[in-house]
């Protein structure tokens, strides 16, 4: 058996077979992984929403509910969407594979189970939950009103900062679902590059949704913009008291373009450019280009 992780980790095994449970348990168990059972998908479904596991195996063949409806309801409640699930069924036909996977599973094993092999699965797919999640987290924690649609205009996910700007725009559940998923479902069927926006119609608060790219989900991956406050360079000239000018080349030195760069975006030499520059370092009491575009970051995301 491979070594126990470096903590706990809680995994909730849904079978109906007590063969099963009781050797996956035992496999667990000697893991040091903490082990919450279920007989059947309704009795995950409320064991998983009073205690959150850090994932879940899951058979296919099960009375009431099966694995395949099991899967696609905790992909449906947003608490409980990212948890990873392991299907572990005798099902071995590729159609079975197919809906295990469609229905939401990152895996999915054959019986009768190996437990090595599952274990060594299982820390792969918590390993990847984890980044998943931290990534998700510092950006909850940036202040960013950054969110993603799917290909319908449908919201995906979304922050706290970006659902409170809604709210404050009065952007309701239901406009959400008619308006907003209409425009949006629009805008990204014309594929915009990065950085094209688009301003929402209908809304009495002034919002654009600026387009940053895809993720690896092929989600559009958004930032909400406030448009009833200053932005960008002009955010810039404002709170750190440069030139127009000198602001419109420090918010591109923030977004990591060089001085070549900046000159064609904005219509002057590098020579220029590196003028402003020189203009802007005492201003803000720094030494060089990355404490300054340090600076003008702290500006931005605080924003």
């Amino acid at each position: 058996m491979m070594n126990g992780t470096t903590h706990s980790d809680i995994v909730l095994v849904v079978d109906d077979s007590p063969d099963a449970l009781s050797m996956i348990h035992d496999a667990l168990e000697s893991a040091n992984m903490d082990v919450l059972v279920a007989l059947e998908g309704r009795q995950a479904l409320t064991i998983a929403k009073r205690i959150r596991p850090d994932i879940i195996l899951l058979d296919a063949i099960m009375p009431n509910m099966d694995g395949f409806e099991t899967c696609r309801a905790l992909k449906a409640d947003p608490s409980l969407s990212s948890i990873p699930v392991i299907f572990m069924t005798g099902l071995s036909e590729t159609d079975d594979i197919v809906r295990g996977l469609e229905a939401g599973g990152v895996d999915y094993l054959t019986k009768p189970i190996q437990p090595n092999e599952l274990i060594a699965r299982m820390r792969v797919h918590l390993s990847n939950a984890r980044l998943s999640n931290n990534a998700q987290s510092a950006l909850d924690s940036m202040g960013q009103y950054l969110m993603t649609f799917n290909g319908q205009g449908d919201v995906a996910w979304a922050t706290p900062q970006a659902y409170a700007l809604m709210a404050k725009a009065r952007i309701t559940p239901e406009w959400r679902e008619s308006e907003l998923a209409s425009q949006v479902r629009t805008w990204l069927n014309h594929r915009p590059e990065a950085g094209h926006s688009l301003t929402l119609q209908g809304l009495e608060y002034p919002i654009a949704l600026k387009f940053m790219g895809f993720t690896e989900q092929s989600e559009a991956l958004v930032k909400l913009e406030d448009g009833d406050k200053l932005a960008g360079a002009d955010l810039l000239k404002s709170k750190l008291t440069l030139t127009e000018r000198e602001s419109q080349v420090l918010y591109w030195i923030a977004n990591g373009k060089t001085n070549r760069e900046i000159g064609e975006i904005l219509e002057m030499s590098p020579r220029t450019v590196n003028k402003h520059l020189e203009q802007v370092f005492p201003k803000l009491g720094v030494e060089n280009r990355t404490a300054a575009a340090g600076v003008a970051l702290r500006v931005l995301v605080a924003e």
